[in-house]
């Protein structure tokens, strides 16, 4: 999830949007897939739009890698810019907060409010560091299972999520499909491949080859912003494409006409990627890049469910699904997607797929795009409409 989008005009907004915390495992912890346990587990969460009388109209979206609760909306009036989503949550946009009520939690193991490797170790007093337990995209839709659960809510109409906010919404549709009416899985998979991983593993060891990282214990030391800003320029460099490098770089110069013939920025993608790595160590924790980032590499809903059979996996699920692809998604390509689809629909479920011309990469499913709000607004509006909810047209 990337930060190029900083600018994008996002047209009516929520308005001014409220960070709310949520804790549980206070006297029973919570027991992880991992078998380690954790307590107390608090996440951080938002919400906007108006829960109705028979809580049926709640939609639950679920954010990418490095994102957080801020969905939508302003924390003050003052802010710069709104929350992540702003494009497409909030009054008459495909996520219509005039007709749903939308919730968005930072998950655990994160850095944005959330109980995760930076927090407080109750039986230390010292953040967890290293020693916080590994977490799995499961424990993560557990946690979040927790929140809902605790708004009163028996039903989500629909979990929406693109990239690892995407494993989010599988994982729900397969672990409480009871729970889920409808599942929209963006730009997303249902394993890493071998050069995902790979990828991530690459960012993990430039956050760990940083004499700062300390093996995770460095909160009183000093953050490793070096292996940190490498991590995400390699991260990020996934984000996009060889067209929207090409467009927005090509082999331009940076504040000069020649060659430096020195180890600077002589060209704009260097200094672009510089800049996206200071910029995210600002924000982000360095441990929470590691453990989510493993929680992304460990997702395999075949392995989980259906014993190394995709078909097998769906064959729990009972909703209907929305699957979204971009042309130039290298990270999670297209035949991913049908993958899925072919399985979901082996397992006679109401699936409709759409491969969208994007040049942006895999990072598309942020930016305004036409067809993908048309695709998520009317697809919203039918499961609305057949499950009686008033309001949808």
């Amino acid at each position: 999830m990337s930060e190029y989008i900083d600018q994008i005009e996002t047209g009516a907004s929520v308005g001014l949007v409220e960070k709310r915390l949520f804790s549980f495992a206070e006297d029973e912890p919570l027991v992880l897939e991992s078998g380690r346990s954790l307590g107390p587990v608090t996440l951080a969460f938002e919400t906007c739009g108006t829960l109705n009388a028979d809580k049926t109209n709640a939609i639950l979206v679920c954010h990418a890698l490095t994102g957080d609760s801020h969905v939508a909306g302003f924390y003050a009036e003052d802010d710069p810019k709104p929350g992540w989503w702003d494009i497409m949550v909030g009054p008459g946009k495909p996520i219509d907060t005039d007709k749903f009520f939308v919730i968005c939690s930072n998950v655990i193991g994160g850095c944005m409010g959330s109980t995760g490797p930076q927090s407080a170790n109750p039986a230390t007093g010292h953040p967890y560091g290293a020693s916080f337990p590994v977490v799995t995209i499961g424990d993560v839709v557990r946690c979040q299972r927790r929140l809902v659960e605790s708004l009163g809510i028996e039903t989500l109409l629909a979990v929406v999520g693109g990239s690892v906010g995407g494993m989010q919404v599988l994982e729900w549709s397969v672990r409480y499909p009871h729970m889920v009416r409808a599942a929209v899985p963006l730009a997303t998979t249902t394993k890493h491949s071998a050069q995902a991983i790979a990828f991530n593993e690459v960012a993990r060891q430039a956050i760990m080859a940083d004499p700062k990282w300390n093996r995770g214990d460095y909160y009183e030391t000093g953050r490793p912003e070096h292996g940190l800003a490498v991590a995400r320029m390699v991260g990020h460099i996934t984000y996009l494409s060889d067209e929207s490098m090409r467009h927005k770089f090509d082999r331009r110069l940076q504040d000069r006409v020649e060659l430096s013939f020195d180890f600077e920025a002589d060209f704009q993608v260097e200094s672009y990627l510089r800049y996206q790595g200071n910029k995210f160590v600002e924000r982000f924790d360095a441990n929470s890049f590691l453990y989510l980032t493993k929680a992304a590499d460990y997702f395999n809903l075949e392995n989980q469910y259906g014993d190394g059979s995709l078909v097998a996996a769906f064959s729990r699920a009972k909703c209907r699904y929305l699957v979204v692809s971009f042309t130039s998604d290298w990270l999670y390509p297209t035949y991913q997607s049908k993958t899925m689809v072919k399985a979901l629909k082996k397992n006679g479920l109401d699936v409709s797929f759409c491969e969208i011309e994007a040049p942006w990469g895999h990072d598309a499913f942020l930016l305004p795009n036409t067809r993908l709000s048309d695709l998520l607004s009317g697809f919203l509006n039918k499961v609305c409409a057949r499950c009686g909810i008033g309001g949808c047209s």
